[in-house]
């Protein structure tokens, strides 16, 4: 595998600070980076919040288009192996699905009315009741019981926020969402609930008392912080898992549109769909600072995934040459290979991709260089490096392709309750019929955020990080402590993930009903506030 970059693997639009590579970047493999801190001892006392939480769609638990299942992120998943679930304080959302589109419900709807198959004759009907289902859940929202916002009082220990980047963790709040607000219109074109993004969070971050009001995900965690006293610690483990959506608009819009001035700024920032280096490390650094602020015993940074491998764009016509990692374009997973037209259909090109992935192993190489300042200064941080993660389970890219795989790639084990499964979860699009899931298992309906077993595989890895740190994990009742390797309990999200046991049948026509979806309804376009 040769490290030259030759012209054809570079795009002419990428800036000069992106670094574009030929080989895929070794992840870390030992959270403590090699360097040894003083850990706290047995004897300490147990922080009041024993674990919270920032990030954004993949940490509040985010799928098929819709935050829903809160009590399946993989932070609550955590919370339930640590003893602790019944104190950890999440957000909750209603109405038929969450926020803003549950693209599941919205096929299962679908499925009920017209059976499995939905036949050409049946797709005006459909629309119709696509729309209707989509119209309800805009009522739901913007008029009805949904349009109410909690009293968040207890300042929650999830404090994830989907569509949120590094730069909206820094500067939002509970405040600045509601002055957001607009009042909503009953859209029979764009039929998504208007202010979304705003309503989602205000549903996250605390409103009562007043004061509250203005704090950020990040002053919020701080508060928790300091719920010990000044030189204590008032968190006992903080995960952050933040800068995918400064480069997840890339795929989900097939569009790279490289930051420039103004990255900084909420109110142009978002006309940018990946970030140069030099500007995401300048934001990483602000992040870190206000990080450091916060009392938490135990840190764990996580690392950027590589946007490119989630299969909400798909990589047609072949690798671009034996033991590359790219196809020569990536589009949209229904759009037929055999008519893919690259002058007609949505794509990015593989040098567009490649920069992508490059600048994101930029990022990853600052947040390893934060943790490694932050271990040489005594301060208990870990690195779990969550781009190597993906890039061991991704089918396309590497398990299929043996000569693309670089020396340190070995295929992630999936824990046996998974293996066991038939068809063995991958990270391919997610099909299904009337007999069950013909393939992939591990992204959710949008074909960018996991399906609960996927959380679950990341719970496990956080929950390897927190035992080396040392945090002790109870039983359920939080009386009885466990002993030796926790193991995440994969049968019980086997049977809450209605995806593995039970995808709706009207996937048996294939990727074609999403397209018919997304074309008639704009249902993915809307449900990811990304692209």
């Amino acid at each position: 595998m040769s490290n030259v970059v030759t012209d054809s693997m570079r795009d002419a639009g990428t800036p000069d600070d992106v670094v574009v590579t030929a080989t895929a970047r070794e992840p870390v493999t030992d959270p403590t980076l090699g360097i040894a801190v003083a850990a706290a001892g047995a004897e300490a006392a147990v922080p009041p919040n024993r674990l919270v939480t920032i990030g954004d769609s993949l940490t509040q638990g985010f799928q098929s288009g819709a935050v829903f299942h809160t009590d399946l992120s993989w932070p609550a998943i955590v919370a339930w192996e640590l003893g602790w679930y019944d104190r950890f304080r999440r957000p909750v959302y209603g109405g038929p699905g969450g926020l803003p589109l549950n693209i599941e419900l919205l096929l299962r709807d679908l499925e009920h009315r017209f059976g499995a198959d939905l036949d050409w004759w049946e797709f005006p009907l459909a629309l119709f009741q696509g729309r209707q289902f989509m119209d309800s859940v805009e009522d739901y929202w913007e008029r009805g019981p949904g349009s109410s916002f909690p009293n968040v009082t207890g300042i929650n220990h999830n404090l994830a926020i989907y569509g949120w980047d590094v730069r909206d963790t820094l500067e939002r709040t509970w405040a600045s969402s509601q002055a957001q607000l607009k009042a909503p219109k009953d859209d029979l074109i764009k039929q998504i609930v208007e202010n979304n993004g705003q309503r989602a969070a205000m549903y996250v971050l605390p409103s009562v008392p007043r004061r509250t009001q203005s704090l950020t995900p990040l002053g919020a965690a701080a508060d928790l912080g300091g719920q010990s006293g000044q030189d204590a610690d008032g968190i006992e483990t903080l995960v952050i898992m933040l800068g995918a959506n400064n480069a997840l608009g890339s795929v989900t819009g097939l569009k790279v549109v490289w930051s420039a001035a103004g990255y900084d700024d909420l109110r142009r920032k978002d006309q940018y769909s990946v970030w140069r280096p030099t500007h995401f490390e300048a934001e990483l650094g602000q992040l870190a600072a206000e990080i450091r602020k916060i009392n938490a015993r135990h840190v764990i940074w996580s690392t950027v995934p590589h946007v490119t491998v989630a299969p909400i764009a798909r990589g047609v016509g072949g690798k671009v040459a034996p033991g590359s990692r790219y196809f020569p374009y990536y589009t949209r997973p229904w759009i037929d290979e055999r008519r893919f037209d690259a002058h007609r259909d949505p794509n990015i090109t593989a040098a567009q991709a490649r920069a992508v992935d490059s600048a994101i192993d930029q990022y990853n190489d600052a947040i390893v260089e934060v943790v490694r300042t932050a271990r040489n200064d005594g301060r208990d941080w870990y690195v779990l490096d969550v781009a190597g993660l993906l890039d061991r389970l991704a089918a396309r890219r590497y398990l299929d392709d043996p000569l693309a795989r670089p020396p340190w790639w070995t295929p992630y084990e999936l824990p046996a309750a998974l293996r066991l499964l038939s068809p063995v979860p991958d990270s391919r699009f997610l099909l299904g019929g009337p007999r069950g899931r013909i393939s992939g298992g591990l992204f959710s309906l949008d074909g960018v955020h996991p399906t609960t077993v996927a959380y679950g595989i990341l719970a496990q890895e956080i929950i390897n990080i927190m035992q080396l740190a040392g945090v002790r994990f109870f039983s359920q009742n939080g009386q009885v402590e466990r002993t030796g390797p926790v193991r995440v309990d994969f049968e019980r999200l086997v049977r809450l993930d209605t995806l593995i046991t039970s995808p709706p049948a009207l996937l048996t026509t294939g990727l074609g009903v999403l397209g018919w979806a997304d074309q008639a309804l704009d249902a993915i376009k809307l449900a990811l506030p990304f692209g």
